[in-house]
């Protein structure tokens, strides 16, 4: 049976590991922890002797990671900033707490921000972290407690709950439609497209759907929504967009919608909440307010 101290090995010894790990100096080490190289030195070796494995080799002057140690880095980083970050949720709301969530930057701008501010009202307890990510998040080595996610609600390990679809709709410039003489979908084949990134198979789908050959020719792509959207404003190309996304546009007559079938997406919103956050409060209001705010549009 291990001793249950080799398991926990003293703050001051994985503080002192953690920083030579990260600096590959015990010199760099004891300046960032205010204690002297010795000191470090001396911590490490105690880690070691605690655990029974040399975690760096040392040479005249420098060292370096052993495997194990390196494997060993990477855990204690991650469990020394959970310890930060809690402690960070408490200093900063001791009657709250912290929500880090990831959300898309389009989404976040255009719908979760004008609302924002009654969630905030209504909490004004709870501190909100924003991380806009258009890449895959992912709960075990990223500190985010919840996530808006498109697509489908097969999230392993997490709670996901819906939240809203989309529909989305084929739009250009006035000018862009005019010279270009576009009144159906059909016309479409034949006019530069706008694509996203993440979603490069959108336009090929959406002529699928309505029984029209896709083109073969590419157009421009784009990272984000809303660059497609000023690309399509600019009079770059025709772009297929969540109509509620692009509303401020729409209204304004910098876009406008191409006479075709709106398309509802097999997809949707979710909110995404991992298992080990499953009983976090700030996650849990969000989750409450979310649905709120969703049932009042629907209900308009």
């Amino acid at each position: 049976m291990v001793n249950s101290k080799r398991l926990l090995p003293s703050m001051s010894m994985l503080i002192a590991f953690d920083a030579a790990a990260r600096s590959g100096s015990f010199t760099a080490a004891a300046h960032e922890i205010n204690l002297t190289q010795g000191a470090v030195s001396k911590q490490i070796h105690n880690l070691e002797e605690l655990l029974g494995i040399q975690l760096f080799h040392r040479y005249k002057q420098t060292i370096s990671l052993t495997d194990e140690g390196q494997t060993y880095a990477q855990e204690i980083l991650l469990a020394l900033n959970a310890i930060r970050a809690a402690s960070l949720q408490l200093i900063a709301s001791p009657q709250g707490g912290v929500l880090n969530l990831a959300v898309l930057p389009t989404f976040g701008t255009r719908w979760l921000m004008p609302r924002l501010p009654t969630f905030l009202q209504e909490h004004p307890q709870i501190t909100v972290k924003f991380v806009t990510k258009t890449s895959p998040f992912d709960f075990m080595t990223e500190d985010i407690h919840a996530a808006i996610h498109y697509g489908s609600d097969d999230w392993s390990n997490a709670e996901s709950t819906y939240l809203m679809g989309e529909a989305v709709v084929a739009v250009c410039a006035p000018s862009f439609k005019q010279q270009h003489h576009i009144s159906h979908s059909q016309d479409l084949t034949e006019v530069p497209l706008l694509h996203i990134t993440s979603r490069a198979d959108a336009w090929r789908d959406w002529f699928t759907a309505l029984g029209i050959t896709p083109p073969v020719h590419q157009g421009m792509y784009f990272e984000q929504f809303l660059t497609a959207a000023q690309a399509s404003v600019a009079g770059l190309g025709a772009a297929l967009l969540p109509e509620f996304l692009v509303q401020n546009e729409l209204q304004r007559n910098e876009l406008v919608k191409i006479d075709t079938p709106i398309v509802k997406s097999m997809y949707g919103y979710h909110l995404v909440i991992p298992q080990q956050n499953a009983t976090h409060k700030p996650s849990l209001l969000l989750k409450k307010w979310l649905l709120k705010q969703v049932a009042i549009e629907a209900n308009n």
